[in-house]
């Protein structure tokens, strides 16, 4: 008999025209919140492996209230150049000590943003319903920690990047 979660959930979503990938090779999505320490930890080895990358946003606000923020500021800075949102992403992990407002505008001015815009944003409520949309396809998919990614025909949680190494085709 099946349980209870598998009845309720979804299968996660194949990678569309609106997520955020980079990368060459096989597609593994991945859920991350960029507040997260687990998922900060887990990152340098991530964006090194030979996937193609699939992140998407799973805030866990209610245990880190910064996370929201820091999506905002990475799905804002996406949507001025593909790149910047990648930069945005790959700086927030780089530096997880400096997450208040202010260490985002300095990114987002680093990054070459126009920083009026990025903070308009970062505030609208289409970067909220991004965010959003993304999170919730996560809970339907059961995800219930960051980082879990799927790859393979698997879900992955715990040592993420070190079990999508083992599970790459050679």
């Amino acid at each position: 008999m099946r349980e209870l979660a598998d009845l309720t959930t979804a299968p996660v979503p194949p990678v569309g025209e609106h997520d955020h990938v980079r990368g060459e090779g096989p597609p593994a999505i991945i859920y991350l919140d960029l507040a997260c320490p687990h998922c900060a930890a887990a990152w340098p080895r991530l964006r090194e492996l030979s996937l193609r990358l699939c992140a998407r946003h799973f805030p866990v606000a209610a245990k880190r209230p910064r996370a929201l923020a820091l999506h905002a500021a990475a799905e804002a800075a996406g949507l001025q150049r593909s790149d910047a949102f990648w930069g945005m992403w790959d700086a927030i992990y780089a530096d997880h000590g400096h997450l208040d407002d202010p260490h985002l505008w300095e990114r987002a001015r680093l990054l070459g943003l126009d920083l009026q815009r990025f903070d308009a944003d970062r505030r609208s409520g289409a970067v909220a319903d991004r965010v959003r949309a993304d999170f919730e396809t996560g809970i339907r998919a059961g995800v219930t920690a960051t980082p879990t990614a799927f790859a393979y025909g698997e879900r992955i949680s715990g040592e993420v990047a070190e079990r999508l190494d083992e599970l790459r085709p050679v």
